[in-house]
């Protein structure tokens, strides 16, 4: 059976209550993504983003995984060939529901010192200056990969976009590279592509197949029909 690689976005969490990355006006939470995203808006108030993702771990901590998620978890679980999960989203929701993932853009539950790069299970409330548990520096930071930062396990998922049969992006804006680029990657290498959104993404037109409704009604009848 042919591989399946899929690359989830924040679109799929939507219905679990946690917030789409870009909402209106280009805002995540209320706050520009240039104040609360990048290594340099926490250089310039470490306050504000420490609290930001505060609150998004207490609220994703709250958060149960929806039809959609289990429905990959089910796909991962049933079908004969390997699929790989791909995720740019930072809860764990796609673990909460049974399936093993890639976090790309790193986890909420994950702290990072910026001084010797150890990860650490973070509290729910991190502080300025978190103390690293391996270097003793506090230098502490949410485990987010930000605007500006090389995501996590590229070559490996280069390596799966390239050897894959189908590659299916579901829910994702197509506005963040280089996750947009992943359906370039796999049809290059000759995998049918479909996007599963609620609405076109960015990219909708590299897309060899698309599906468009709430991620809890697409999912489903799309991994029913791969597993027949």
């Amino acid at each position: 059976m042919e591989k399946i690689v899929i690359l989830t976005g924040a679109g799929i969490s939507a219905e679990s209550g946690l917030g789409t990355f870009r909402g209106a006006g280009g805002l995540w939470e209320n706050h520009r993504v240039e104040d609360v995203a990048t290594p340099e808006a926490f250089a310039r108030d470490p306050k504000l983003v420490t609290t930001f993702y505060n609150q998004r771990r207490a609220g994703a901590a709250t958060a149960r995984p929806n039809a959609a998620h289990a429905a990959l978890a089910t796909l991962q679980r049933d079908y004969d060939g390997e699929v790989i999960i791909v995720t740019q989203n930072v809860d764990g929701l796609h673990e909460a529901a049974g399936a093993e993932v890639l976090h790309m853009h790193g986890q909420l539950d994950q702290a990072l010192c910026a001084a010797c790069g150890h990860q650490w299970p973070a509290p729910m409330e991190m502080q300025v200056g978190e103390v690293c548990p391996s270097c003793g520096g506090g230098f502490g930071r949410p485990d987010i990969v930000w605007f500006g930062e090389m995501p996590y396990h590229m070559d490996e998922i280069f390596e799966h976009l390239v050897t894959c049969g189908l590659f299916a992006a579901i829910g994702t804006s197509g506005q963040v590279y280089p996750a947009a680029g992943f359906v370039r990657e796999a049809d290059a290498a000759g995998a049918h592509t479909i996007e599963l959104n609620l609405d076109p993404s960015s990219v909708v037109s590299q897309f060899a197949e698309t599906r468009f409704g709430p991620a809890t009604q697409t999912v489903p009848d799309w991994v029913k029909g791969l597993l027949g």
